[in-house]
């Protein structure tokens, strides 16, 4: 059997699983039930100096089915005292030794780091996280996101975590911000052990139609808050891998967004995580979905032949590369399983509005099944995604007669121009890596 047991910068867990700083880890109570139930780890709900939470809080997008697939909320750090939290802390471990309990902190001067760093490791805590990505309440008073998206500053603070922290120091990052890997690169630059990310993403998740106050309401106002949940993975999946590739950020990484699922986990492990936090999904669906993915990911690793979770960290960050070395002379094609199809023809209405009008139906009143017009498909998978049968349309290879593999061999064999007419800019204007260096030409 696969051995799940995790390691983050020295952080040993019995499994990835970890809780994310929110509140399913607001007490004692509710981290030794998430133990109990099979969680590895649990970070904190963030502590600092208590704050008044406000009512109502939450916000939710539901899908067509009423599952919720996005989830705001406007909920700050945690309103307990800090003297109560940290007791909790101690008493967890006591009966949890095994298991990861990280603080998530969140304060303002150097003064108050240091202390709040000490109280926190002297009640047992195996690792320290600096919660610089809260998207709203915290960072109007200059903490939360307003320090990940400043670079400077969340490396000065890691520095003066460096200065006292005798255990690993995760920095979590904002999702606020153009380029993930500038604060990323920023924390290992000050000294941090580990990254971890995504916090949630700054929203506004509807609006009430009737009172014209977005959700959730307090008192006849509102506010933007964080969005999580499953709508929220591929941008988490992205930045991670950004991270992973890049070399000056170097530190490992923990993977936050969107994971309901063994499934999940997995696509963020391959990205580049060493584990992974969870939170939305324990609010919709509780502490118990983690049996399901601790078998789940022992299935997957034991019938894959991986024997640790080592061999599976960042084994598809290669295949991950910049469009201009992507081969365009890979080429494949629609094909349609007749005996699975069901007539409904929302293939043809999505190529034929939204696509390459490759797809054809009898217009005599015949058969109601698609056919794919070979000619005019260009392999963009959109007809697939539509169809709403299991493998009733598939994407073939099919045989390609051009000889360049990609766009920078198009230009080195003369078929691809370096410059191109731009009508809309006034002149030409040079295929160039970064638009900064375009400023120079």
């Amino acid at each position: 059997m696969a051995d799940l047991t995790s390691n983050l910068a020295g952080i040993q867990s019995p499994n990835p699983f970890w809780l994310a700083s929110a509140p399913p880890t607001n007490s004692g109570y509710q981290v030794m039930r998430a133990f109990e139930a099979g969680w590895g780890g649990a970070v904190w709900k963030t502590m600092g100096v208590p704050i008044i939470n406000v009512s109502s809080r939450y916000g939710a997008v539901h899908y067509r089915d009423s599952r919720m697939m996005g989830f705001n909320n406007i909920e700050l750090i945690s309103d307990r005292p800090l003297s109560d939290n940290l007791k909790e802390i101690e008493e967890v471990k006591k009966y949890f030794p095994n298991h990861a309990v990280i603080a998530s902190l969140m304060v303002q001067s150097r003064a108050e780091w240091h202390q709040i760093v000490k109280d926190a490791e002297n009640a047992g805590s195996d690792g320290i996280e600096l919660n610089f990505g809260c998207p709203h309440g915290m960072c109007e008073r200059g903490m939360g996101s307003a320090v990940g998206q400043e670079p400077a500053v969340l490396k000065t603070i890691t520095e003066w975590v460096k200065e006292v922290a005798t255990v690993p120091v995760i920095v979590k990052l904002t999702p606020n911000i153009t380029d993930i890997t500038e604060p990323a690169r920023a924390a290992s630059a000050g000294g941090a052990d580990a990254i971890s990310l995504i916090n949630t993403v700054q929203s506004i998740v509807n609006v009430d139609l009737d009172t014209f106050v977005p959700n959730p309401q307090v008192d006849g106002k509102s506010t933007h808050g964080g969005y999580c949940g499953p709508a929220v993975k591929p941008i988490a999946l992205n930045m991670i891998k950004c991270c992973a590739q890049d070399e000056q950020v170097n530190v490992p990484i923990s993977g936050i967004g969107g994971i309901e699922t063994w499934r999940d986990a997995v696509e963020h492990i391959l990205l580049g995580a060493s584990n992974v936090q969870v939170c939305t999904a324990v609010m919709h669906y509780g502490f118990g979905i983690v049996r399901e993915m601790i078998s789940g990911l022992t299935d997957y690793m034991d019938q894959k032949g991986f024997n640790s979770l080592d061999e599976l960290v960042g084994k598809s960050v290669k295949t991950v590369d910049s469009w201009e070395h992507l081969n365009l002379n890979y080429k494949i094609l629609a094909q349609i399983d007749e005996t699975k199809c069901i007539g409904c023809q929302l293939c043809y209405i999505a190529c034929e509005d939204g696509a390459h009008q490759a797809i054809r139906i009898n217009q005599n009143g015949g058969s109601r099944i698609p056919q794919i017009i070979e000619e005019n498909c260009v392999g963009c998978n959109l007809c697939s995604l539509v169809c709403p049968v299991e493998n009733c349309i598939s994407m073939v290879q099919v045989e390609n007669d051009q000889n360049s593999e990609s766009w920078t061999d198009y230009v080195d064999q003369g078929k691809a121009p370096e410059t191109f007419d731009d009508d809309r800019a006034g002149g030409k204007h040079h295929w160039v890596p970064d638009p900064k260096d375009a400023l120079k030409m």
